[in-house]
């Protein structure tokens, strides 16, 4: 991994998580016209930059839902945030070596097909039915909360985006888009840590020999995402998911394309 490819990965990273595009699909592009190959621990350590923006941006509401739980002994809003996050949780630690070393998981042909399915979803979202509005993550349901939960474990096939599913899914389960965004971002941070405490726990021989392009990957991740989830969220606040259902068509167009002419 060189320096370039660290930024430039982190880069990819930090703009792509938080906005519904594909980080995981993106990365598996950037990395197939780097080497042809997807290093996986590079990716789960990059991870850190873009939970830590998140933490930034939203620390005085993750502030409220810790005050929620210690001293008004209100639950709800973490209930629905851990029923979200234990479909893609329970997958991802039962099947983590499979995810890993499938080549489904990394195969540029999945990104190209999962952009175009849910870009046609992203544009059509709005004329779909939903269910009867409700006021933010702390309202959901059980069924509704472990619905998005569904979504957010469907998006761990590169190419879904999971803050496009979840998001996709909120707003299905009668969420605001900017709720649906938000609500979306503060449940990825469970999984986000999950990861973050795998690599850390398992992973130091790769961090001792990669020590300076994970620091560069990540810093570039941490600083891409913060200005990312600030874009998004000020986005959704007026608009819908189309412009980037657009986008994601236009992506597996170029994918299918490069493919084809190599």
């Amino acid at each position: 991994m060189t320096i370039v490819e660290s930024i430039v990965l982190g880069l990819v990273q930090g703009l792509t998580e938080f906005i519904p595009i594909s980080s995981s699909g993106h990365l598996v592009v950037a990395q197939y016209f780097f080497s042809g190959a997807s290093d996986h621990l590079f990716l789960e350590w990059i991870n850190i930059g873009t939970m830590l923006a998140l933490v930034v941006y939203f620390w005085r509401r993750i502030l409220s839902i810790i005050q929620d739980i210690f001293v008004r002994h209100k639950y709800r809003l973490l209930r629905n945030i851990l029923l979200t996050s234990l479909p893609a949780g329970f997958v991802g630690y039962v099947a983590a070596d499979m995810i890993e070393k499938d080549p489904f998981f990394g195969s540029i042909v999945v990104v190209a097909i999962m952009s175009a399915l849910v870009g046609v979803v992203m544009i059509m979202l709005e004329r779909l039915p939903k269910a009867s509005a409700t006021k933010d993550g702390e309202a959901l349901t059980i069924p509704r909360a472990l619905g998005i939960g569904v979504a957010q474990m469907i998006a761990l096939i590169p190419g879904t985006s999971r803050s496009g599913a979840t998001i996709i899914a909120g707003r299905l389960s009668g969420l605001s888009a900017k709720e649906a965004a938000e609500y979306s971002f503060l449940a990825s941070l469970p999984i986000m840590a999950g990861v973050t405490l795998k690599v850390l726990l398992h992973d130091h021989a790769y961090l001792a020999d990669n020590l300076g392009t994970l620091l560069i990957g990540n810093f570039t991740a941490f600083v891409s995402g913060l200005f990312a989830v600030g874009f998004l969220m000020r986005y959704l606040a007026h608009h819908s998911l189309a412009l980037f259902g657009w986008y994601r068509i236009g992506l597996a167009v170029v994918i299918t394309v490069i493919l084809l002419v190599q």
